[in-house]
């Protein structure tokens, strides 16, 4: 193998963990990662980098600028490798997938979240109640909840939000854009959660398994809402005479009643 690598010219070997390069200055790089040298700061913002052309794609967050172009929807990228991983939302490709579940993901760190959920760790603790979370994605999420910090604005409406993901979605009402279109029936939707569920009525799929009896559902809200019926919680009560439900549409056809009496 030594003489392989040596024949293909890796002739430059970190005196640290031995991993070799074939050019002197790939491993001048590799060595920072075990000094934490880096030598290249921003002078905006005083953050520091190991390598130059890291520090140069840096500049762009204070510059705004967004070089690179989705040819389908034309949403624009600061750097590259984020517009290869949206082309996926097009293309449907998912390239990552779980060897547990065979779960399939467009992004190598959301699979790498996914399989957390096999393993039960929960590592990330809200500060405030305790409640524990798969993912800091989630957590963060959480803590907005304690806050009712809500900083993006729809500048059309003024309706805010917690997240700038949602309100990029919520911006789709007003743009009447319907850029996700089934290719078995061509029903067109605003977002492409929303056509993956549609999706599971021409296949059948039913991803969501109740873990107590077994009973598997297309859509995750449908198993959550399922799942009330084992612990017995019934959290949709009627403002009127107070009768408790475990399912919202029970509650809606009760409140009825009350309107026709």
């Amino acid at each position: 193998m030594a003489q392989s690598e040596q024949a293909e010219g890796f002739q430059f070997v970190c005196v640290t963990c031995k991993k070799k390069f074939k050019r002197s200055q790939q491993l001048q790089y590799h060595s920072r990662t075990h000094t934490g040298e880096k030598p290249f700061s921003c002078d905006i913002c005083q953050k520091s980098f190991s390598r130059q052309d890291v520090l140069k794609l840096h500049m762009r967050v204070h510059t705004k600028e967004y070089p690179f172009s989705c040819a389908v929807c034309q949403q624009k990228f600061r750097y590259k490798q984020n517009l290869m991983v949206h082309n996926r939302v097009h293309t449907g490709e998912k390239p990552f997938s779980c060897d547990i579940c065979q779960k399939s993901f467009s992004q190598k760190y959301n699979l790498e979240q996914h399989k957390l959920i096999h393993t039960g760790e929960r590592q990330y603790s809200c500060s405030i109640c305790r409640q524990t979370f798969i993912c800091k994605s989630d957590l963060n999420r959480h803590v907005k909840t304690h806050s009712g910090e809500k900083p993006f604005s729809c500048d059309i409406c003024k309706k805010s939000f917690s997240r700038k993901s949602v309100l990029k979605k919520h911006k789709m009402i007003h743009t009447e854009e319907y850029p996700f279109s089934c290719s078995m029936c061509h029903k067109a939707f605003k977002h492409k959660v929303y056509l993956d569920m549609h999706i599971r009525t021409h296949t059948g799929e039913k991803s969501f398994s109740c873990d107590v009896c077994q009973k598997s559902f297309s859509k995750k809200c449908a198993l959550n809402n399922h799942k009330l019926i084992h612990t017995g919680e019934c959290p949709f009560s009627c403002s009127i005479c107070k009768t408790a439900f475990n399912d919202r549409s029970n509650l809606k056809k009760h409140i009825k009643t009350h309107m026709h009496n």
